[in-house]
């Protein structure tokens, strides 16, 4: 992976589709997508959670051998030096200064980015890749690679957003993890729209930076997806993308085996997905304090005060 080639970093609150997206820009030619880099150290190195193509993270050979090109090995020693750097470095608390400089702690901070800049380089050489995508979300490392100079000059972010009241909903609802069997976090509709409004909020003002950010919006993909990808695929300026999309058409995709490290679960669907929303009710008085909480980004994101019921699956 050379210094021209773009690293995608796919961010956006969870449940607003960031999976998906990655998913169907994977199936680009050239593209390596990794899941959520961020969860690599805990969940791959140490729990030995399974990989996108059902391999358990040790024994599956991409993975091991991005392991043996950027690290020598993976060691739980350096996924602990990792994770000590991250709550150091990667929080969303450290956003208002990594947006206005490089922070008090500059030093750790190129050191915890460099490791993620030798995956995205060991994962593209091992694929034979053009360009990484990264779906961690989470709008700090974000700005973590927008600060280093090792990804800053690759950096490339799709911000997804979704209606608020939708990824409440979804928030609300018992999801269970595939690897175990366990429920996945569930929030109250008043948590997911403070973070909601975080996290988008934190993406704006990353574009303000001079960041290259382009948003996608969860219904567009749904509802106009080779349109979306193909706009989406001519702002990124990734080479060979624009006219490779024989893999979909409006109804449904064609996905293939992809080695994410973590994610939502649909990161282990192989074979056909149509393209329909997973509705999950939210009652009314929350509906309402959603809306009261988030109405600015939720008007300015092109979103009803007042949305019909079928927006909110």
């Amino acid at each position: 992976m050379t210094d021209a080639q773009p690293m995608i970093f796919v961010g956006g609150l969870g449940r607003s589709g960031t999976t998906l997206l990655e998913r169907l820009l994977g199936e680009f030619p050239g593209a390596v997508p990794l899941g959520e880099v961020v969860h690599l150290w805990a969940r791959g190195v140490h729990a030995d959670e399974p990989c996108g193509c059902g391999e358990t993270f040790s024994r599956c050979p991409f993975w091991g051998k991005v392991g043996d090109l950027a690290f020598g090995r993976w060691k739980a020693s350096e996924a602990d030096r990792l994770l000590r750097l991250r709550a150091r470095v990667d929080r969303t608390r450290h956003v208002p200064f990594l947006a206005f400089g490089r922070g008090r702690r500059a030093a750790e901070l190129d050191e915890y980015v460099s490791a993620y800049a030798s995956v995205y380089a060991a994962a593209a050489e091992v694929a034979d890749g053009d360009w990484v995508i990264d779906s961690s979300k989470h709008a700090s490392l974000a700005y973590c690679l927008a600060a280093a100079e090792a990804t800053r000059a690759r950096l490339r972010v799709v911000h997804v957003v979704r209606d608020p009241r939708a990824v409440a909903a979804s928030w609300r609802s018992d999801v269970r993890r595939p690897e175990d069997g366990r429920p996945m976090a569930r929030w109250a509709p008043g948590r997911t729209a403070v973070h909601w409004l975080v996290q988008n909020l934190a993406f704006e003002l990353l574009r303000r930076r001079g960041v290259p950010v382009i948003r996608v919006r969860y219904e567009d993909l749904l509802g106009r997806p080779a349109e979306t990808l193909r706009e989406l695929a001519a702002e990124l300026r990734v080479a060979r993308a624009r006219d490779a999309l024989l893999f979909l058409d409006d109804q449904e995709a064609l996905l293939g085996v992809a080695h994410t490290v973590s994610g939502n679960p649909m990161r282990f669907v192989v074979g056909r997905v149509r393209f329909s929303a997973r509705r999950a009710a939210l009652p009314f008085v929350h509906r309402l304090l959603v809306t009261a909480l988030t109405w600015p980004l939720l008007l300015r994101y092109g979103y009803r005060l007042a949305p019909r019921p079928e927006a909110l699956g």
